[in-house]
């Protein structure tokens, strides 16, 4: 982690608490599962689409009882420190409506662990109802299908419960589980929505098409999994190459959300 990320907060310590909140948010490390809320673990990986992840809280936060918490990568921290109009920073989206918390790498063990602490990315697993990676970058989509864990939101992805038998999903009306089909029953699933987003020639390249057939067609909702990706647009990147690669528009990745979680036209809930 970056020394400027850290001025934001210390790690370890506990979010920024702000003057215009009326009330104070929740401990980073406790992990209740309110009834009637519903949980949104937003995450996102190292790309200039970052910069959207704002535009997702604010569109989600009309929704009274959504609460998120987001999980950063050292990259996509990179672009959250309000080097221009665009980006904002680490502290501004602590800010924001319904954001319960912001977590990097190094807090999964800002304090040695002993037997009865919490270990964060289980902690993250159990509490989120949904979990979505917006932008998901080349490096972080590769590592995913090799099964990786050497950072907080792969840690997570890893551990998610790929049965449905470890965490079961929780009576809320609307939502839309991942579900897998057995002789007897389904079994629901929580599932993971993701929206890559990465250079034309990266998205391109022979190992993105494997990549992605592994979450489709190995992992996907519609085979029994629990992955869910959202096909990149085209359009001029921020790198000046035009093509393939760009992440989904913010608004269409909030209503998935939305429509996933049923909750869409539905703004006082």
């Amino acid at each position: 982690m970056s020394a400027e990320i850290s001025e934001v907060r210390p790690l370890g310590l506990k979010p920024v608490q702000h003057q215009h909140r009326q009330t104070p948010r929740p401990d980073p490390f406790i992990f209740n599962r309110e009834d009637g809320d519903i949980n949104v673990l937003l995450c996102a990986s190292g790309s200039v689409a970052t910069i959207k992840i704002p535009n997702i809280i604010n569109a989600l936060a009309k929704h009274k009882n959504v609460r998120i918490r987001l999980v950063f990568t050292s990259s996509a921290a990179n672009f959250l420190q309000g080097q221009s109009t665009e980006q904002p920073r680490i502290a501004d989206i602590e800010a924001l409506p319904n954001v319960d918390a912001v977590y990097f790498d190094a807090d999964e063990w800002a304090e040695p662990w002993v037997r009865g602490n919490k270990i964060l990315h289980i902690e993250l697993r159990r509490w989120a109802d949904i979990m979505v990676i917006a932008p998901l970058s080349a490096n972080e989509l590769a590592k995913i299908t090799q099964g990786w864990s050497d950072n907080l939101l792969l840690s997570v992805v890893r551990a998610w419960d790929t049965t449905g038998l470890i965490d079961p999903v929780r009576d809320i009306p609307g939502v839309q589980w991942a579900e897998a089909r057995g002789a007897e029953s389904a079994v629901r699933k929580k599932r993971i929505i993701v929206a890559p987003s990465m250079n034309t020639a990266m998205w391109l390249q022979p190992i993105t098409k494997k990549q992605i057939d592994i979450l489709n067609d190995e992992w996907g909702v519609d085979n029994g999994g629990w992955f869910e990706v959202l096909q990149p647009m085209q359009k001029e990147l921020a790198c000046g190459d035009v093509g393939g690669g760009a992440m989904k528009d913010w608004r269409e990745i909030v209503g998935l959300i939305e429509e996933r979680l049923g909750l869409s036209g539905d703004e006082g809930r």
